[in-house]
């Protein structure tokens, strides 16, 4: 690919990215992604044949970052709670700059599973680490027993909730954005605070 080719394929992807951001993936459209990026959508078409394999493309990018720190986190030599602390941190950072993930996640699992796995699969996570961690928490007397998977789910759904169901969160509390953004940033305390007293003995 020439470097005028990449340049218009980066170009892409950062209007997509900002246009999923503001409308989400059933709200954008392809011709709103073309005028973003300054190019017509003949063009978008010839580099992504659909909005779909476009939004692919854009989670692609924040995968190949996300799972990478993930699994450096998970076989870091740090204590863990420590470790849980930073879990949550990295996953919430990735979802306020990338407020579309939990739309593509259900999106895909309900429509192509497989291609969302490779994802998982390719980063190498291994959640057998976690829990040989756990068992020599539980073992010290430090934390109770729990499962690596019932806790991940925890603590996964705990950060996604207030992104996919936003509307509905925000209406209920009746919360204007800069009060829901407060909102979103005083999640990181409140989830680390509970998942840790949770698990505490």
């Amino acid at each position: 690919m020439t470097i005028a080719g990449e340049n218009t394929e980066k170009s892409i992807l950062i209007a997509a990215r900002e246009v999923f951001i503001a409308k989400g993936f059933e709200g954008a459209r392809m011709q709103e992604i073309a005028d973003h990026a300054g190019i017509n959508k003949a063009l978008l078409h010839y580099y992504f044949r659909s909005k779909e394999k476009l939004f692919e493309a854009v989670f692609s990018e924040v995968a190949s970052n996300l799972f990478p720190a993930m699994k450096q986190m998970l076989e870091a030599d740090l204590q863990f709670k420590e470790k849980i602390t930073m879990f949550i941190r990295i996953y919430l950072k990735a979802l306020e700059e990338n407020p579309f993930i939990p739309a593509f996640i259900l999106n895909t699992l309900n429509t192509n599973p497989d291609s969302f796995l490779k994802y998982i699969k390719k980063a190498g996570l291994n959640p057998k680490l976690l829990q040989k961690q756990i068992d020599d928490e539980v073992a010290r007397g430090i934390i109770r027993a729990i499962k690596a998977e019932h806790l991940m789910v925890n603590i996964i759904a705990m950060c996604i909730f207030p992104f996919a169901a936003r509307p509905i969160v925000q209406n209920i509390f009746d919360m204007n954005n800069d009060e829901y953004q407060t909102y979103l940033e005083s999640r990181q305390t409140e989830i680390v605070d509970f998942v840790l007293k949770s698990i505490t003995v």
